[in-house]
């Protein structure tokens, strides 16, 4: 069927155009019974291309505002800003500084000025927005600013004021689209085109019943058709807004971002929603700035304003160019902010109004089932046309034998607007527009499990895409390790120690003496992007990044003091760690008044910088290359013990210094440390579940090539034939030679952002591979955008990073990744169980009606019978098998293919073979059912389609329970624990007897005896032998190792 799809629904899950959205909705045409709800999770093109005018509009204003600014800067500083002169009356001429002072207190509620607030909230929003660098200056600056806002600099807000200036400056929350009601769903349901019209023909009916037949017997038929509409309706649009739910707590996860900010004095981490004006933050590298402020103090601040000006060229940020707006991206640097605004009066706030328009862009797979559905519903139309047609043949040519042709009654017109009712039914069965719609209960399903399983899925298609992955290239720390890193081995003054930082604090008492140890110290203390902070009790804790929180931890533990040595030194100048120069620099003012340098880093990048080296009593001597050498094999020790390793170093300045640069060579090497990192817990298995799914782990790690091969060992990751090579030779190959290297290739040591990126390109581009990728620092975000699935780590992970993600694995732990893999199987293996349920139950209903009416002049299901398979089918069918959980033996299988069949030969297999069962049985008992059943008198016919229809419904419930394996003969595997797929099929058994015994007054059935019941049951019961006899047929093998993406059938144990 999938070789009839035309080209147009083929669409690739990343970098889609407007163009190939639009020509896949003008492919499907008019073969909708609800566009409302069909496309409901589609992109709205209208208005994402409003939304794009609007933010296009924004832009422009802000860049507009930046050119106003760079002009007062120049027209500042040249000086051309005077005041006026002091008249000779001795009266002073108006102070400007008091004239803005005056000018933002106005509009100021009672209750910011009894809070102690001088300042209005738009006021200040339009201050920082328009880059008012004027106004700022006339209000002293950030520490003017600061006092009218109430807040200490150094101590930031008390927490007991949060809620005061909240409600005078309002909560950092931005305007969300309202969650539709109920209501909304349900109007929504009921825009079914077929379903209007069975309504019409409902309400015909109830009126010319009442005149032929009267009150009450001659309404039935057309109550029963609005009860089955109603019912549809309802479980419909009940099962919609479940999925918005999910939906919607999915995308407040997808939002929530912490920050650190100084509150009562304290360095502590708070999620941005609790952000208000006044608080100081604290950014650094990677951070998104989580509101418009000022800035306070900082080093090197680069903020990539692209995502709101739309402009890629980096802005240094400065006491001169003190303005930062939210929404945007620290490149480089750290600083301290001042918040000025928050929430919807940021220009951030008024961009995600509008990004929020227009909605997501629909997944590969629910294009494809879109294109299924499509020649599915011209099929059903056909047929449906046919059917009516042969109805209406017969009907005319009896009228005819009867000499009636001519003859009408009111009966006539009821049976001819049956037959209309019928064959739109077999419409609203045939045409499944719960096939793409099904993607979406499966994905939100497998979204909702996967954020219990700590993993955050931020674009759907993700979900989708991973179960097709082929490699999965992730970093080593906090990935593959558990990130609790321990300073274990120290190599300094030329001897190597282990470490206990629980231990003795004297251990190196017998090595160094007490300058080496000052200048270690320092090194530790002031070079760092840490903190060591005390809380309200006085317990010390560091806020920072892992391996850093190691060195400072050593630090404390040698008995050094972070406040101390901090208030002794003056820092001139900081240059941060980033994975491009795998070093952290910091210029320091001594308080003798000389100024020193610390640099710490990768090894053979700090020791390639330095030429001499520290003896136990504290004095500098220049190394040999014997010496050199003798270095680099404790660095290769610690590495081969799969320790992280450092150099620290140090170089004092000469008096002739001149600025705050950053010497980069003439170091003295202080010390070498080793930082274990132990490999987080269920990773090995983890790993071997990957190679036995058919997925390649990569380790693309900065570490050394020694340390990454340790612990690559040790995870399953690399064996003896598999090749690992560092970065700078990765960079030095040709294309040619990258694609050849790539295959074998597990480890890469040593690599930067650009040797990740450069091969998830080439596996992806040449190798054909569907790669994901692994990320936490803001240098990956290219790798990670540029990846089939893109997975940021939750913890250690940038802003910048986990935006240009796909993924955000919460707990940086590779077993989750494992478990999104698992579950992107899982979806696209539940989808082809729901797609072989519902084309069963299509040829089977549309046929068994077809061939009735052509042969008999009746068709065995009614309108109300047809609804009620149509629910079966497609939203209750939907929701038993496409919330199935994954099963383990996923795992076992190779990955599918980008290009496979959603219908694979399997599954056209067992369609075909269970709609022969159900129609021979169906057939068999429409033409022969009374002489088989010993049915007679003037019931007997109505208790024969009684007993068509219960058959057909049994079957299709066995049949349902036959679909949770496309391939394996145990159907029942895990059955008791999916209490969704219990329910439902309980639900279904519970209503049909209903139907059967108690409705039939609406659903045109008569009460059955027990043994027709059981007869019913038995037949529909058959079908799973039936299954089981279709399994064993072997199909057509596309390879001599899998079929259509999967493996062949298995054999013996584990057939079951």
């Amino acid at each position: 069927m999938e070789n009839f799809i035309p080209p147009e629904f083929d669409l690739h899950h990343k970098e889609r155009s407007e163009e190939a959205l639009k020509r896949w909705r003008d492919a499907v045409g008019k073969i909708v019974k609800n566009r409302r709800r069909r496309f409901r999770y589609a992109a709205d093109l209208e208005k994402r291309s409003e939304a794009k005018e609007q933010m296009r509009r924004l832009r422009d204003n802000i860049r507009i505002c930046i050119v106003a600014y760079t002009a007062a800067i120049k027209f500042l500083e040249g000086g051309q800003c005077k005041t006026s002169p002091i008249r000779d009356t001795g009266v002073s001429s108006e102070n400007p500084e008091d004239d803005a002072e005056m000018e933002f207190q106005n509009g100021l509620k009672e209750q910011a000025k009894l809070a102690g607030f001088y300042i209005n909230p738009d006021k200040l929003a339009s201050l920082v927005a328009s880059y008012d660098i004027r106004t700022l200056r006339k209000l002293k600056g950030v520490e003017g600013l600061a006092d009218k806002l109430n807040v200490s600099l150094d101590g930031g807000i008390s927490s007991s004021e949060v809620l005061t200036r909240q409600d005078v400056f309002g909560p950092n929350l931005y305007t969300e689209k309202p969650l539709k009601s109920l209501w909304m769903f349900l109007w929504d349901a009921l825009h079914d085109l077929t379903l209007i019209i069975l309504m019409v023909c409902a309400v015909v009916s109830i009126v010319v019943g009442l005149a032929t037949e009267g009150w009450p017997k001659g309404m039935y038929d057309g109550v029963g058709i609005l009860l089955s509409i109603l019912l549809v309706v309802m479980v419909t649009a009940i099962s919609d807004y479940k999925q918005a739910l999910q939906f919607k707590a999915l995308d407040k996860e997808k939002r929530k971002i912490f920050i650190q900010v100084t509150r009562d004095g304290i360095r502590q981490k708070i999620s941005t929603y609790d952000l208000v004006v006044g608080d100081v933050v604290h950014l650094c590298i990677g951070d998104q700035v989580p509101a418009d402020g000022i800035f306070i103090s900082g080093y090197n601040l680069t903020i990539d304003q692209s995502s709101l000006t739309g402009e890629s060229l980096p802005i240094y940020i400065s006491e001169k160019r003190p303005f930062l707006l939210a929404g945007t991206m620290v490149k480089d640097g750290e600083a301290k902010m001042l918040v000025t605004t928050v929430g919807m009066r940021t220009e951030w706030g008024k961009l995600v109004e509008t990004l929020n328009e227009g909605g997501e862009d629909e997944t590969p797979l629910q294009v494809k089932l879109n294109g299924v559905a499509t020649i599915i519903g011209k099929i059903g139309i056909l047929f449906s046309v046919l059917t009516f047609v042969a109805l209406t043949t017969r009907f005319l040519v009896e009228k005819g034998l009867r000499h009636e042709f001519f003859i009408w009654s009111s009966g006539d017109a009821l049976t001819l607007l049956d037959f209309f009712a019928t064959a739109v039914t077999i419409i609203v069965v045939a045409v499944p527009e719960g096939l793409p719609l099904a993607v979406t209960l499966s994905l939100a399903f497998a979204m909702k499990k996967l954020m219990n399983n700590k993993a955050l899925v931020r674009h759907i298609s993700a979900c989708e895409t991973m179960g097709s992955a082929t490699c999965i290239c992730t970093d080593k720390t906090g990935t593959l390790t558990a990130n609790h890193m321990v300073l274990s081995n120290v190599w300094i003054c030329g001897k190597a120690k282990e470490v206990d930082v629980h231990g003795d604090s004297h251990e190196l008492d017998s090595i160094i003496s007490e300058p080496v140890l000052t200048i270690l110290l320092q090194a530790i203390f002031h070079n760092t992007g840490s903190e060591v902070v005390r809380n309200k009790d006085g317990k010390i804790s560091i806020l920072g990044s892992p391996t850093e929180s190691a060195v400072l931890q050593y630090g404390l533990h040698l008995g050094g003091d972070s406040d101390e040595l901090r208030r002794a030194c003056k820092v001139l100048k900081v240059e941060p760690f980033n994975s491009e120069k795998k070093k952290m620099s910091v210029l320091v003012a001594l308080p003798n008044g000389k100024v020193r340098a610390f640099c710490k880093g990768a090894p053979e990048i700090v020791l390639a910088m330095c030429d001499k080296g520290i003896n136990a009593n504290g004095e500098p001597f220049l190394m040999s290359e014997e010496e050199v050498s003798n270095v680099l094999g404790v660095i290769n020790g610690f590495a081969s013990e799969a320790l992280r390793t450092l150099c620290l170093a140090f170089k004092d300045i000469d008096d002739d210094f001149h600025g705050n640069s950053i010497a980069d060579h003439g170091y003295t090497l202080i010390a070498i440390v080793g930082i274990k990192d132990p490999i987080r817990p269920g990773v090995k298995e983890a790993v071997k579940a990957c190679l036995d799914a058919g997925i390649t782990v990569r380790m693309i790690t900065g570490d050394n090539i020694n340390t990454a091969k340790a612990i690559a060992k040790e995870c399953g990751i690399l064996s003896d034939d598999d090749r690992a090579i560092e970065g700078p030779d990765f960079r030095r190959m040709t294309e040619y030679d990258r694609s050849l290297t790539i295959p074998n290739l597990k480890v890469m040591g040593r690599s930067s952002p650009k040797d990740k990126y450069d091969l998830v390109k080439i596996s992806r581009s040449m190798l054909k591979e569907v790669a994901a990728v692994t990320g936490d620092g803001t240098n990956d975000a290219p790798a990670l955008h540029e990846a089939d699935i893109g997975l940021a780590m939750g913890i250690s992970g940038t802003e910048v990073a986990k935006e240009s993600a796909d993924v955000i694995v919460l707990d940086d732990n590779f077993s989750t990744i494992v478990t999104v893999a698992k579950w992107g199987r899982s979806v696209y293996i539940n989808i082809q169980k729901f797609v072989q349920f519902q084309l069963t139950v299509n040829i089977v209903a549309l046929m068994i009606n077809f061939i009735s009416a052509c042969a008999s002049g009746s068709a065995p299901l009614t309108a109300v019978q047809l609804l009620w398979v149509n629910l079966i089918m497609d939203t209750l069918g939907a929701l038993a098998l496409a919330t199935e959980p994954p099963q383990d033996e996923l795992m076992k299988r190779p990955p599918v293919g980008r290009s496979e069949s959603v219908i694979t030969v399997t599954m056209w297999r067992n369609i075909i073979g269970q709609s022969i069962y159900q129609l021979s049985i169906l057939l068999v008992l429409n033409f022969c059912g009374k002489q088989i059943l010993g049915l007679t008198g003037s019931g007997a016919t109505a208790v024969l389609n009684t007993f068509i229809f219960n058959t057909f419904v049994f079957c299709q419930v066995f049949n349902e329970i036959n679909s949770r394996e496309i391939e394996k003969i145990n159907v029942f595997r895990g059955i008791l624990r999916n209490w969704v797929f219990n329910g439902v099929v309980a639900s279904t058994v519970v209503f049909q007897v209903m139907i059967v015994e108690f409705l039939g007054t609406f659903a045109s059935t008569v009460p059955l005896n027990w043994k027709l019941w059981l007869l019913s049951v038995a037949l529909g019961l058959v079908s799973m032998p039936v299954a089981v006899a279709l399994k064993c047929i072997p199909v057509k093998k596309k390879t001599d190792a899998q079929d259509d993406g999967y493996q062949l059938l298995p054999s013996g144990s584990v057939l079951v």
